[in-house]
């Protein structure tokens, strides 16, 4: 399967984006917003603050604000003509081929989220009415399953993810005059900028399975396993980095001693997981919303 931790626009040199703010007002807000986000994701994939979930929650909003901009600026008919005229209209007819994989993409990372949710409910509840261990093993269980596929799910995504960023790298931007310029690499930043964000929550989503086969091997895979590539991307604050070392503590517990901390830890670690991924599940309607409608413009450009 393909290393999901690494991506390969991830580690491309930083330029900064110089617009002429004489095409339109609105090109200087987009230039700052688009520099802001390229110079924080110019940093490798595994880096740490690529995985928190409040980071990737930032960075949607503010890629969201990009996509609004980038709607005034393209409800310009001067905008508009000049990119109909660029290499007779494939910049356009590209933008949409490409709006269809990161549509898809947030649509499965939203489906993710929401099963996500459902278990970290299902865990905090068994953890908190300590129904007893064989509760909280079934739930972590149905988890693992749960996660076993949305690997799958992940590394198939991320796989079109790599595609449409290479197409998006070998559309030429040269040989244009300085509007049309402008307007394509608007449009190429925004994308690269955008398969970005979406690859760190689709890397942030992919957590470790245990591999369990019963109790004993449950324990065990809990101790083992690591969340992502290297030790220092399990310092990470999000949250997820401490679940395999709660769950352990919960199914190692001394069943004669005190286990009142164990379980508070874990119902800390459940609510904390349970904040960030509807803080994701916000950005990332919000950024569904923005790509639809920037679809419907290049199509409405295409009909006029």
């Amino acid at each position: 399967m393909e290393d999901i931790s690494k991506f390969p626009y991830s580690h491309q040199p930083v330029r900064s984006i110089s617009f002429p703010t004489r095409v339109h007002p609105i090109s200087q807000r987009v230039e700052a917003l688009l520099n802001h986000l390229k110079h924080h994701h110019s940093q490798p994939a595994s880096s740490t603050t690529d995985l928190e979930a409040e980071t990737i929650q930032s960075d949607l909003v503010v890629l969201a604000e990009v996509y609004n901009c980038m709607e005034e600026l393209f409800h310009s008919p001067q905008s508009q003509q000049a990119l109909l005229r660029y290499q007779d209209g494939k910049l356009v007819e590209e933008a949409l081929c490409g709006s269809v994989t990161l549509l898809d993409t947030c649509e499965t990372a939203r489906d993710l989220l929401l099963v996500l949710k459902e278990h970290m409910q299902t865990l905090h509840s068994a953890v908190r009415r300590r129904k007893g261990d064989s509760n909280i093993e079934s739930s972590i269980s149905a988890f693992d399953i749960f996660k076993k596929k949305a690997k799958k799910t992940i590394a198939k995504q991320l796989g079109q993810l790599k595609r449409m960023h290479n197409k998006v790298n070998s559309f030429s931007l040269l040989g244009q005059d300085l509007q049309q310029a402008f307007l394509a690499r608007v449009i190429r930043e925004s994308s690269t900028i955008t398969l970005s964000i979406l690859h760190s929550l689709l890397v942030f989503l992919s957590m470790p399975t245990f591999g369990t086969k019963g109790p004993s091997s449950l324990i065990s895979k809990l101790k083992t396993t690591v969340l992502f590539s290297s030790q220092k991307e399990q310092k990470n604050t999000n949250g997820v980095a401490d679940l395999n070392n709660v769950l352990y503590s919960l199914l190692g517990r001394d069943k004669n001693g005190d286990s009142s901390g164990e379980f508070q830890r874990a119902l800390g670690v459940l609510e904390t997981l349970n904040v960030n991924i509807e803080g994701l599940e916000g950005g990332l309607d919000c950024i569904f919303r923005c790509l639809v409608k920037h679809r419907v413009s290049f199509l409405n450009m295409l009909a006029n």
